[in-house]
C-alpha cells in the first residue's frame, strides 16, 4: 500500500513538473536558450555560490536557534546534516531530505525525532511568510496581472492561518498532550504508544519558539536576513547575462518560485523552479534570456549543494543504499523513534 501511494506521489509530481516545464519552455527556442548559457560571464557565479552558502550558514543558526530547547548545539554543527538535508530534498521527492536531517540529528545527538522535524515545519512557516512579504513588496512596484495577486493573497491567508494554528498549539501544550493521549489510547496498539506519545513531546518542544514574542521575532529576523542573502545569488547570477533586475523584480522572482516548490514535483522542484523564466518574462524580460539565466540559476541551487552533501554524506559514516532506505522508510523511522 506504501509502495503504491509512493508511486501514485511520483507520477503526480512528474505531471505537475512537466506541465510547468512545458508552459516556462514550450514557446521557447532551444538553441537560442543554449546559446545565451554559452556566452555567459561566468565570472559572477563564484561570488554568488558564497552567498548562497553563507545563506545556508545562517539557516544552520536558525535551527540551531529553534533547537535549543532540546539541546545547545552551534550552527557548525549543524551546518553539515543541513547541507545533507538539502542534498535529500534535491534527490528524493516528498522533501525527505527532513527526514534524513531528522535522522541524521537524532543518531548523531540523540535529539528527539518530533523535535527535528516539527523545527523543520517551523522553518517552513516562517520561509512561507518571508515568500509571501516578498511577493507583497514586488507587486507594489510591478503591475502584473490579476491572477498573481489572487494567489499571493491566497498564500498570504494559508501561512497566516498555520502561524495562527502553531502560536494557539505553542500556548497549549497541555490539550495537545490531553488529545494525544486520547487519541493514541483508543486507536493506536499499546506497543505503539509509547514511541508515539514520546513523538508528541518532541513535537510539543519543537514549538516552543512560539510561546515567546521575542524569540518568534528573532527566528523570523533570521529567515529575514537567509532569503535576502539567497536572493542576492540571484541578483548576482542574473549579471551573468547582463540583467540588471530591480530589487522588486528580484524579490517576485524569489518569492514567487519558492512559494510554487509546495507543490508536488520531481526532486529538485523540476518545472516549479523554471516558472522564473514566466515572471521575468510579464516583467519585460526577453523570455529567451531569461531562461538561459533561470535554468543556470538552478543548476546552481543544485549541483553545489549535492556536491557537498554527499561530501559530507559519506564523510558521516552512510552508505548510498542506507540513504535510499531512509528515504523509502522515513516514516517508519518517526514511529520507531522513542
Amino acid at each position: 500500500m506504501r509502495k503504491a501511494r509512493r508511486r501514485l506521489g511520483l507520477i503526480i509530481g512528474a505531471v505537475v513538473s512537466g506541465f510547468f516545464l512545458w508552459m516556462a519552455l514550450g514557446d521557447l527556442h532551444l538553441r537560442a536558450v543554449w546559446e545565451g548559457i554559452r556566452r555567459a560571464n561566468y565570472l559572477w557565479v563564484a561570488p554568488g555560490l558564497a552567498v548562497y552558502f553563507l545563506s545556508v550558514w545562517v539557516r544552520s543558526w536558525r535551527w540551531a536557534f529553534l533547537l535549543r530547547g532540546a539541546r545547545p548545539l552551534s550552527g557548525a554543527r549543524l551546518f553539515p546534516l543541513m547541507v545533507m538535508g538539502y542534498m535529500g530534498n534535491d534527490l528524493f521527492p516528498f522533501r525527505l531530505g527532513e527526514v534524513l536531517r531528522a535522522y541524521l540529528l537524532w543518531r548523531r545527538e540523540a535529539i528527539n525525532f518530533g523535535t527535528t522535524l516539527t523545527t523543520a515545519l517551523v522553518e517552513r512557516l516562517f520561509d512561507g511568510l518571508t515568500m509571501v512579504l516578498f511577493v507583497f513588496i514586488g507587486l507594489l512596484f510591478v503591475p502584473l496581472e490579476g491572477t498573481l495577486r489572487r494567489a499571493a493573497v491566497m498564500g498570504a491567508v494559508i501561512f497566516i492561518g498555520a502561524l495562527l494554528l502553531f502560536l494557539w498549539l505553542a500556548a497549549h501544550p497541555h490539550l495537545m498532550r490531553r488529545w494525544a493521549e486520547t487519541v493514541i489510547a483508543h486507536l493506536v496498539p499499546r506497543r505503539w504508544q509509547a514511541p508515539l506519545l514520546a513523538l508528541v513531546e518532541g513535537v510539543v518542544e519543537g514549538l516552543s519558539v512560539f510561546r515567546s514574542p521575542w524569540e518568534t521575532l528573532v527566528a523570523f529576523g533570521l529567515t529575514l536576513v537567509v532569503w535576502l542573502l539567497e536572493t542576492g545569488k540571484y541578483a548576482l547570477v542574473s549579471l551573468a547575462f547582463g540583467m540588471h533586475l530591480p530589487l522588486p523584480v528580484v524579490l517576485l522572482m524569489a518569492g514567487s518560485i519558492n512559494l510554487l516548490t509546495a507543490l508536488p514535483s520531481l526532486p529538485g522542484y523540476v518545472g516549479l523552479f523554471e516558472t522564473g523564466i514566466d515572471i521575468l518574462a510579464w516583467t519585460g524580460v526577453d523570455p529567451t534570456a531569461a531562461a538561459s539565466y533561470i535554468l543556470v540559476l538552478h543548476a546552481l541551487l543544485w549541483f553545489p549543494v549535492v556536491a557537498l552533501g554527499l561530501y559530507y554524506l559519506f564523510r558521516e559514516g552512510l552508505s548510498w543504499g542506507e540513504v535510499r532506505r531512509l528515504a523509502e522508510e522515513g516514516e517508519a523511522i518517526a514511529v520507531e523513534e522513542a
